[in-house]
């Protein structure tokens, strides 16, 4: 596990602490009407459908259960760490490789939990689940969801999951349903993005 991080994921699933009821679905469809821009369309101009984000939603649910889910990274402890990089005259250049490739591989880890906002990005970049449009209005879905649930209308999905004490439980519950709204509030228009 990577020395960076300080936030474990539960060894298994919890109930969610957090509920979304079909009431906060409707508050959150009723912002998408007071939006200044359309939620359903992402930065390349075009529309994704509600089923098309719901499965961007579902796989960064996936994602998160397969990989492990982390409220935040720690990168704090870098700046303590520091590079132990020798720097003699007497080092071979084998030696300083081998000594450079054990720091790099000491500062990046092997640590494949992710928080809420890099699973979505990821999903998004790599995945046949999603693109970056679909990122995005996911994204959007999941602010106004958090809206609609804190009554709040600066809060935001990703510092909300970061909260001290969110749980993994906390994010599938959001993440779920995020994925019911856009099937039940999406666009009338079923392409895929």
């Amino acid at each position: 596990m990577h020395a960076s991080t300080t936030t474990l994921a539960p060894a298994a699933p919890v109930s969610a602490g957090v509920v979304f009821t079909d009431e906060t679905l409707r508050k959150a469809a009723a912002l998408t009407a007071d939006r200044h821009r359309p939620v359903w369309t992402g930065a390349s101009g075009e529309e994704s459908s509600g089923e098309a984000v719901a499965r961007h939603l579902e796989a960064t649910a996936a994602l998160l259960e397969r990989d492990g889910w982390i409220r935040t990274y720690d990168y704090s402890s870098d700046w303590t760490k520091g590079m132990g990089a020798v720097d003699e005259d007497s080092m071979t250049v084998k030696d300083m490789v081998k000594a450079l490739l054990r720091m790099t591989r000491d500062s990046v880890g092997n640590d494949s939990r992710r928080t809420l906002r890099t699973a979505l990005r990821h999903v998004g970049e790599g995945s046949p689940h999603g693109d970056t449009d679909t990122d995005t209005v996911a994204s959007e879905v999941l602010d106004l969801l958090i809206k609609a649930h804190t009554g709040f209308s600066g809060a935001r999905a990703f510092p909300w999951s970061e909260r001290l004490h969110r749980s993994h439980a906390d994010i599938t519950a959001l993440l779920a349903a995020g994925a019911h709204f856009a099937r039940t509030y999406g666009p009338a228009q079923t392409r895929c993005a």
